[in-house]
């Protein structure tokens, strides 16, 4: 078992252990005096893990009620958390008893932006069972939901009690979905940890994933612990995700994944940043080496043009300008913020 220590204002474990999963509840009955839970899940991962999970609960002294949600991005509305809402209320769900995220980012976003909102508040854990999700969005206390106009443009900050993250799942998680995760994985490689960025071109991420999983929570963790509500380091946590967000907008959420995304946008904003003479020169190609390694996309089928409009309602706009992570080199980066005005031109370069 790994166990990394997240120091938030409320603090908690991330454990990283085989087979952990079947064992959710020994791990969550000491942290709560939960009468009831509430396994958030979604159509593709409900069918394989909520029952291991539910039985886990149920042996730890658990009344357990289960709410399932139709897979995919477009199900992360408002709609389908207010469904959510009715869940609890029919079970009785208290202030005291607790939620249990079991799923990819999605289940994780919608379920923490439920237990942050419902009642002003009840306890959740993060059971990841994507590499997306173990890697990032299950760490660090951010949830929200799409809307219309733009992605997670609703949430709230809320930590979770606990994440449990079992490795094993990712034996069923289609390959397509591996994929989307090392896209989180090459961010954290680029803005914090050449090491990591070596280690994923010298070797195949399938055979170190415990290691690699270990790696980027520890880097997230390290960033939150400093800034926990997103006022200043933790931005550099979106390399990739400005242009990234636009990419998923365009594409009406059902073309890239959010992985794929991030990678078409990390790969554009360094070649610009490079073509700008602010980036260390050879870096573009080497990132693209590397997320073509891995199946990644390195471009998207929109022109600057339109990934510029469309990237002007992103949340990371403040006032008028957007801020972007650039590259110095493989693993360091910095925040720069560019006028909304300027935007095209910085694009066209």
């Amino acid at each position: 078992m790994r166990t990394v220590e997240v120091k938030t204002g409320i603090p908690y474990s991330i454990v990283i252990e085989r087979g952990s999963l079947t064992n959710a509840g020994e791990l969550i009955r000491p942290l709560t005096r939960a009468v009831r839970a509430v396994i958030v899940s979604d159509t593709n991962v409900a069918p394989i893990y909520s029952g291991s999970v539910r039985a886990s609960l149920e042996e730890n002294g658990f009344e357990v009620s289960e709410f399932v949600f139709e897979a995919g991005e477009k199900s992360k509305r408002l709609s389908t958390v207010e469904k959510m809402y009715g869940c609890f209320f029919e079970n009785n769900i208290t202030r005291s008893d607790i939620i249990v995220a079991l799923g990819g980012g999605v289940t994780g976003d919608m379920a923490g932006f439920a237990a942050a909102t419902y009642l002003r508040g009840i306890d959740f854990v993060q059971i990841p069972t994507s590499l997306l999700a173990q890697v990032d969005s299950s760490v660090g206390g951010k949830t929200a939901v799409d809307m219309p106009f733009g992605k997670n443009l609703v949430g709230a900050f809320r930590q979770p009690r606990t994440v449990i993250i079992d490795p094993d799942t990712l034996n069923t998680l289609p390959e397509k979905f591996f994929r989307d995760g090392l896209g989180e994985v090459v961010k954290y490689g680029c803005i914090k940890s050449r090491p990591l960025f070596e280690m994923l071109e010298s070797s195949n991420a399938h055979d170190i994933i415990d290691e690699i999983i270990c790696r980027c929570v520890s880097i997230k963790r390290d960033v939150v612990e400093r800034d926990e509500l997103d006022t200043g380091e933790r931005a550099i946590l979106n390399f990739g995700h400005t242009f990234g967000h636009a990419i998923e907008k365009l594409g009406g959420y059902s073309g890239y994944t959010h992985g794929e995304a991030v990678a078409a946008g990390a790969a554009l904003i360094t070649r610009l940043s490079e073509n700008h003479g602010i980036t260390e020169v050879g870096t573009s190609c080497r990132l693209e080496a590397l997320l073509r390694k891995y199946g990644l996309p390195v471009d998207s089928p929109y022109s600057a043009e339109e990934i510029c409009d469309a990237a002007r309602g992103d949340k990371k706009s403040s006032g008028r300008s957007i801020s972007f992570i650039i590259l110095k080199s493989i693993g360091e980066c910095f925040i720069k913020k560019i006028p909304l005005d300027e935007m095209k031109a910085f694009a066209f370069v």
